[in-house]
């Protein structure tokens, strides 16, 4: 039985009322509360209403993949996980403690349905935009012979890194159809982003652009399930720094 299965069934009743305390199972001073939380809703939206995925396709070649590049508040990500029957609800409470599977980064090699270990912030996008390229290579199709998508989910201020400037001029040039990046805009960059912001950024290198609220579920759900024919930003405004 793969890790997460047993606990599944019952998992998968779980409800967006009920994240809040699962999010309380864990605890500790490295949680990064507020980081976590900004996510919630967009990770919410993406497993309930959006990504080809579940703990039963978890090797299918044809599924969508999730990447959290903003991976230094995992707590959401875990508490969504463990609602959708990926991971037991009981891994929970051992979050960050000595032996569990839940570190204060998520590591792909201990958590099912984690596709990277992030934490280093600039990493996601790169990594999303040569697993993009890589199936359009392979020429993999779901089981709806639909080609499977990859999502990154970012944090604003993690725009910052060089590497994902990189990443989007790359991504924009060739036009990758099956990636899609969630941007939390937070207002916690450093500098800013002067006129247009973040969509400007994007925008300039090809990208389709939506901004909508990040707790507006419904919203988000057709932002995220639109089809373009390049690479798609999706900016999901919250209030509070994180």
């Amino acid at each position: 039985m793969r890790a997460g299965e047993g606990a599944g069934r019952l998992a998968f009743m779980r409800t967006y009322a009920e994240l809040p305390r699962l999010m309380t199972m864990m605890t500790g001073d490295e949680k990064h509360g507020p980081s976590a939380t900004s996510t919630l809703d967009v990770l919410w939206v993406l497993y309930d209403q959006v990504l080809r995925v579940s703990p039963d396709r978890l090797d299918d070649p044809g599924r969508d993949r999730f990447l959290l590049s903003k991976g230094h508040g995992p707590a959401a990500y875990y508490a969504v996980l463990a609602a959708k029957g990926f991971i037991p609800e009981s891994w929970l409470a051992g979050f960050g403690s000595a032996g569990s599977r839940l570190g204060y980064h998520p590591d792909r090699n201990l958590v099912p349905g984690v596709e990277i270990a992030s934490g280093s912030l600039g990493h996601g996008l790169p990594l999303g935009v040569g697993l993009a390229h890589g199936l359009i290579a392979r020429g993999l199709r779901g089981v709806d012979q639909k080609g499977p998508r990859v999502f990154v989910l970012v944090g604003d201020a993690e725009l910052d890194e060089g590497s994902n400037n990189e990443a989007i001029v790359y991504a924009g040039a060739i036009g990758l159809p099956n990636l899609v990046v969630v941007a939390v805009d937070n207002q916690s960059s450093s500098y800013g982003w002067g006129p247009g912001g973040i969509e400007a950024h994007f925008a300039v290198s090809g990208w389709s652009v939506t901004r909508v609220s990040g707790r507006d579920h419904a919203a988000l759900a057709s932002a995220l399930g639109s089809s373009v024919g390049g690479p798609r930003l999706v900016i999901a405004a919250v209030e509070g720094k994180s």
